[in-house]
């Protein structure tokens, strides 16, 4: 019999985000442009300080730290929750390596091999992927675009708890939606677990980039969750910041907080110099992200003024993060993003979108509609949403025939 590799391997989804990334190779290599709204990496500049942090560390030997990181960057994490108006302790911390190390740390302690996680669809692509690694089933409930992605019904999530159902998941404020939970959604959602016995697992990446107004409801600070909230965090978007690879896990529940640290025994320590820059960038002051919001939000005023007025596209309002949802009038939203990189250019410019059907579950879900990821400079930004606007014209598989621009859409034909 050959040799075959695991179930799980053979399981592991492509990531949702990259799947097109040979594609957009291929096209820098024939002298393209192409502008990348399909990944969540901000072209904000990292803040010079925590740069200056490592460099000015007096370290002869770069050795292990304790396994729930150090007792210093702890402290200063402490801090920076207190500022967030969220009260835990340093020993409710668990430092890990990025937030997708506390994702799967969640898994692997709340849950057993078999039983089932909710979550909200369309999520967080790699969220399956943790799943699969922890042998956990994934069963959805269906946010729609026409209500901007808000909390599915309550019955919804009544309907698909089984015997075997653990945990549910939420990404507050939402990758891949922008949508920002209300404090009813979240009490609501926490009295359902209360009523089923669940953990309720919030990743809070986003926390500080909320528009309009509006702020994160942390699940941390929801009354009677104690024992049920866990959440998963990072520094990577909060700070433009992705390399570092540092997150934390956040619990006030003993019992999983001692069992994600002995996953965090196994893997010894997180990162000794991410940990330096995580303890620098706590230090920024608000206006940090005072700057950081009021610049994301001109550039998310720019891709939905710019997306609703394409014909045929619809697209909500997001709330926070920096991703918007958007149905395009196409056939396949991935072969439409294939075609960006293959067949289609304006200038010699052209994007790298990220299909939605990779943020479903749900077979056929998502087919017409893309995540695209407002993390350029607004120059840059406005470039792409052209080469996008053209392209819409020029598809040879549209589903909207536009008259507007005659002249465009005949351009490619």
């Amino acid at each position: 019999m050959p040799l075959s590799v695991s179930q799980r391997g053979q399981e592991m989804p492509a990531s949702p985000f990259r799947k097109l990334a040979p594609f957009a190779e291929a096209a820098k290599a024939r002298g393209r442009k192409v502008y990348h709204l399909n990944i969540g990496q901000p072209d904000i500049a990292t803040p010079p300080s925590m740069f200056d942090a490592v460099r000015q560390a007096d370290i002869r030997v770069l050795a292990y730290s304790h396994g729930a990181g150090t007792d210093s960057y702890r402290r200063k994490l402490a801090a920076y929750y207190h500022r967030a108006g969220i009260e835990v302790t340093t020993e409710e911390i668990l430092v890990t390596t990025a937030g997708s190390e506390a994702i799967l740390f969640a898994l692997l302690t709340c849950l057993n091999p078999g039983d089932e996680l909710v979550i909200p669809e369309p999520f967080y692509g790699t969220y399956t992927a943790f799943a699969i690694a922890a042998g956990v089933k994934i069963v959805t409930v269906t946010a729609t675009i026409d209500n901007g992605f808000a909390l599915p019904p309550l019955a919804d999530f009544e309907a698909v708890i089984t015997p075997r159902t653990k945990a549910i998941l939420l990404c507050n404020p939402s990758n891949p939606t922008g949508h920002v939970y209300t404090q009813r959604e979240l009490d609501d959602l926490l009295g359902l677990c209360r009523r089923h016995q669940l953990f309720l697992l919030s990743d809070e990446a986003y926390r500080e980039y909320c528009y309009d107004g509006a702020r994160a409801i942390s699940a941390l600070n929801l009354a009677g969750g104690a024992e049920h909230v866990v959440v998963l965090d990072t520094i990577s978007k909060r700070y433009s910041a992705c390399g570092a690879r540092v997150g934390s896990l956040v619990t006030r529940n003993k019992a999983v907080f001692e069992a994600a640290f002995h996953f965090a025994q196994m893997r010894i320590s997180p990162p000794g110099l991410g940990m330096l820059l995580g303890e620098a960038a706590v230090e920024l002051p608000e206006s940090y992200f005072d700057e950081n919001r009021a610049e994301y939000q001109a550039r998310r005023d720019l891709a939905v003024r710019r997306l609703q007025a394409m014909p045929g596209v619809q697209c909500p309002v997001p709330g926070g993060a920096f991703y918007v949802m958007a149905h395009l009038p196409v056939d396949d939203a991935e072969r439409f993003g294939e075609w960006l990189l293959t067949d289609f250019e304006y200038e010699n410019q052209t994007l790298m979108l990220s299909p939605a059907n990779g943020f479903y579950q749900t077979p056929g879900l998502g087919r017409q509609q893309v995540r695209l990821a407002y993390i350029l400079n607004l120059t840059d930004l406005a470039a792409a949403l052209t080469c996008l606007e053209h392209a819409l014209l020029a598809y040879p598989g549209r589903t909207l025939a536009t008259t507007d621009a005659p002249e465009l859409a005949t351009a490619y034909s």
